[in-house]
C-alpha cells in the first residue's frame, strides 16, 4: 500500500472531477491518425487532430524518417551539448529559419519545451510578462517558470495592453518587459493583432514573443502568423512546433543569431534532454520542402475549412467569431458539450469536447478540425451527422 494521503487525495480528485462532467475518457487508435480513426474495430470521420495538412500520414515524410532512422539510428544518444548535435538537427534548423524568414532557429523536443526553455532564458524575477488571458497553457507555464512577474491583459484587446504595459514601465518595478501571445488561439481560431502588438512594443520598447503553434503551415501561406503580417523582422520570439501542420513531433523558435546562440547556452530543455530523433528530424525537413514547393496543401485545408464552417453556421450552431480552419461549436454547459461529443461518437464522428480549464467555465465545445486529407464526401457525412444530433439535443 502506498501513502494513504494520495490514495485519498486521487479517490477525491477523480469522483469530483467525473461528477462535474471535467473527467476526459482517453481513446487508443488502431492505426494512423488521419481523417479516418479506427477505435475498437469502428472507423470514424475525424474532427479532432491537429494534423492540419495530413504530413502525419504522408508517404513521403514515411519514407524519410525510415531513411534518417537508418542513417543515424534510432535515437540521437545525447543532449544536444555533448555529442547529441547531429549534421540532420542543423540541417533541420537552416530549413526552419529559412521557412521563418530569420536568421536562425533551434529545435526542441517539443512546442511545450519551446515555452519552458526560452520564456526562462531571457525573462527572470526582475521582469515582467505581459499575456493575453487566453494563451496556451504552455505559455502560461513557461511565463510561471521563468519567476518574472504576470500581468494578465483582456483578450486581444489591446488598450488593455497599452494601459498595463504603461502602468508596468512607470511602476518602475521591472527590468525588461515582454508581451507574449499565441498567433492563432487554438479553442476559438482567433487571431492576435500583432500589427497593433508590434506597434505598442516598439512604442514601449517591450520584447515581443508569439507563439504560432496554431498558425505555422497555416497562415502566410504556410510560414505562419507572423509572415501573415509582413512582420518577420518585427517579432523578437516565434515560436513553433513541428507537431501539427508539420506532421511530426517537435518545437522550434526562430530569431535572430545572437537570440538562438544564448539559447543554445541558457535553453534548459535544450541542455538537459535528450535532442529530437533523427527520424523525427528528417520527417520535418521532408515536410519543410513539401511546403515549399507548393501551397497545395495550405489551400487545401484552408477550402475545407471554410466549407465545414458555412455549413455548420446554416444549420444554426454557434461557431463563435474564428478567422481560421480552426471549427469551434460551442455549446456552453459542459455536460451538454460532453453528451453532444458521445452522441457524435456513437454516430460515426469523433469531435473532442472542450471544457474548464482549456476553456472559460460556461463555454465548454466541441472543436472541431477539418484538414486537408478530409474529402468533401467525409465532411458532408461529418455535416448530416451534426445536424441529426443538434437536433436531437435541441441545440440548433
Amino acid at each position: 500500500m502506498g501513502s494513504k494521503s494520495l490514495e485519498k487525495f486521487l479517490k477525491e480528485g477523480l469522483e469530483d472531477l467525473k461528477s462535474k462532467g471535467l473527467y476526459n475518457q482517453i481513446n487508443p487508435l488502431q492505426g494512423a491518425n488521419g481523417a479516418i480513426i479506427r477505435i475498437d474495430g469502428k472507423e470514424f470521420i475525424n474532427l479532432s487532430s491537429n494534423n492540419y495538412l495530413g504530413l502525419a500520414t504522408n508517404p513521403r515524410l514515411i519514407n524519410a524518417t525510415i531513411e534518417a532512422t537508418k542513417k543515424y539510428g534510432a535515437g540521437a544518444g545525447a543532449v544536444r551539448t555533448i555529442n547529441g548535435t547531429l549534421d540532420i538537427h542543423e540541417e533541420l534548423e537552416a530549413k526552419l529559419a529559412k521557412f521563418k524568414h530569420t536568421e536562425a532557429a533551434i529545435a526542441f523536443q517539443s512546442g511545450f519545451n519551446c515555452n519552458m526553455g526560452a520564456i526562462s532564458a531571457v525573462m527572470n524575477k526582475n521582469d515582467a510578462i505581459l499575456s493575453d488571458e487566453l494563451n496556451h497553457a504552455s505559455i502560461i507555464d513557461g511565463c510561471r517558470l521563468s519567476g518574472s512577474k504576470i500581468i494578465r491583459f483582456k483578450h486581444s484587446d489591446m488598450e488593455d495592453l497599452k494601459k498595463k504595459a504603461q502602468e508596468a514601465i512607470n511602476s518602475g518595478l521591472y527590468g525588461k518587459i515582454m508581451v507574449i501571445t499565441d498567433g492563432v488561439f487554438s479553442m476559438d481560431g482567433d487571431i492576435a493583432k500583432l500589427p497593433e502588438i508590434v506597434k505598442i512594443a516598439e512604442e514601449l520598447n517591450l520584447i515581443t514573443y508569439v507563439d504560432d503553434a496554431h498558425g505555422s503551415g497555416v497562415l502566410g501561406k504556410g510560414a505562419g502568423t507572423v509572415k501573415y503580417f509582413g512582420l518577420s523582422d518585427k517579432i523578437d520570439f516565434q515560436i513553433g512546433t513541428l507537431s501539427k501542420a508539420i506532421g511530426v513531433v517537435g518545437g522550434y523558435v526562430a530569431g535572430t543569431q545572437d537570440l538562438i546562440d544564448w539559447l543554445k547556452v541558457r535553453a534548459r530543455p535544450f541542455l538537459f534532454s535528450t535532442s529530437l530523433t533523427p527520424g523525427a528530424a528528417g520527417a520535418c525537413i521532408e515536410a519543410l520542402n513539401i511546403l515549399s514547393e507548393s501551397t497545395e496543401l495550405v489551400d487545401k485545408l484552408w477550402e475545407n475549412g471554410r466549407y465545414l464552417k458555412k455549413q455548420l453556421k446554416e444549420l444554426g450552431f454557434n461557431i463563435g467569431h474564428s478567422e481560421t480552419p480552426i471549427t469551434p461549436c460551442i455549446i456552453g454547459d459542459a455536460e451538454a458539450a460532453q453528451h453532444f461529443s458521445k452522441r457524435l461518437f456513437e454516430e460515426g464522428v469523433y469531435a473532442k469536447s472542450i471544457v474548464f480549464p482549456t476553456v472559460p467555465l460556461g463555454t465548454a465545445r466541441v472543436r472541431n478540425m477539418p484538414t486537408a486529407a478530409h474529402t468533401k464526401e467525409m465532411l458532408d457525412k461529418a455535416i448530416s451527422i451534426y445536424e441529426k444530433v443538434g437536433k436531437e439535443m435541441k441545440i440548433i
